[in-house]
């Protein structure tokens, strides 16, 4: 299977089909500054695990605009390494680390993260916020991984699964038993989960749509020769929200290596 190149790999995380869209994602999400996983859950997630925070070294990987690293940098006092592939995105990242007090905290840089992982080492949480499968599957992912993974660091995932029961498919999502058992054959286990809910999520869908569709609409107008590549982004958007409110289950999981 070829590789993506980074622009396909950043336009699939973000729902999207048609590369030709990745220099207009700053536009469309410039009124959007939490891109995917909510920082409040992982804030949790972390403190549960850990005793003491400030010496924690956090890897954002894909960070988007920062959000998860930023808070949780000014929430715990962790040290937070973010990296994501668009440059704007990380330009927004460190002006809100300085806004927020967190700057000597936060170090964010533009790159490609499968080729950033296999110089970083030593981290107590690395995070993957709804970037969907950039790795590959589970067990690909967390075996890439591992070697940056302090001996008692966690990985803290966030993503959608299909119930075991289901007969909905999707080319991005796995069955919740499928992903376990990747889990597991990475030598790795799971040790925590938070399933979002419903309602939480339709609301969050809402809004962000509701700004997407917007920005998407004002480049029909600005760029009509390339209507249909934003057409094609709103309602792939409706698609993947109507998929994540009611055909699988959005969860964001904490997992380690098997003592």
């Amino acid at each position: 299977m070829p590789i993506k190149s980074t622009e396909s790999s950043v336009i699939t995380a973000m729902d999207g089909t048609d590369i030709g869209l990745f220099p207009f994602l700053p536009y469309i999400f410039q009124d959007l500054w939490e891109l995917g996983s909510n920082p409040e859950v992982i804030i949790s997630l972390i403190g549960d695990q850990f005793i003491k925070y400030d010496n924690l070294k956090v890897l954002d990987l894909g960070c988007g605009k920062g959000a998860v690293s930023v808070k949780l940098a000014k929430a715990l006092g962790c040290q937070c390494h973010g990296i994501d592939a668009v440059p704007e995105f990380i330009t927004y990242a460190q002006t809100k680390a300085i806004e927020n007090n967190v700057a000597e905290l936060c170090r964010f840089e533009v790159g490609d993260i499968r080729e950033k992982v296999k110089s970083l080492f030593n981290f107590d949480v690395i995070i993957l916020g709804s970037i969907g499968p950039v790795f590959g599957d589970y067990y690909t992912t967390l075996t890439a991984l591992l070697k940056c993974l302090s001996d008692s660091g966690i990985i803290i995932m966030d993503d959608g699964y299909i119930e075991n029961d289901s007969k909905f498919t999707h080319p991005l999502m796995q069955k919740q038993a499928a992903i376990f058992t990747q889990i597991q054959s990475a030598g790795m286990e799971l040790i925590g989960e938070v399933i979002a809910d419903k309602d939480k999520i339709k609301e969050s869908d809402n809004f962000i749509i509701e700004k997407l569709e917007k920005r998407c609409l004002e480049l029909v107008d600005k760029y009509p020769q390339k209507r249909g590549l934003f057409l094609d982004y709103i309602r792939k958007q409706y698609e993947e929200n109507d998929i994540l409110e009611n055909d699988v289950i959005c969860s964001t999981m904490v997992i380690r290596k098997i003592k």
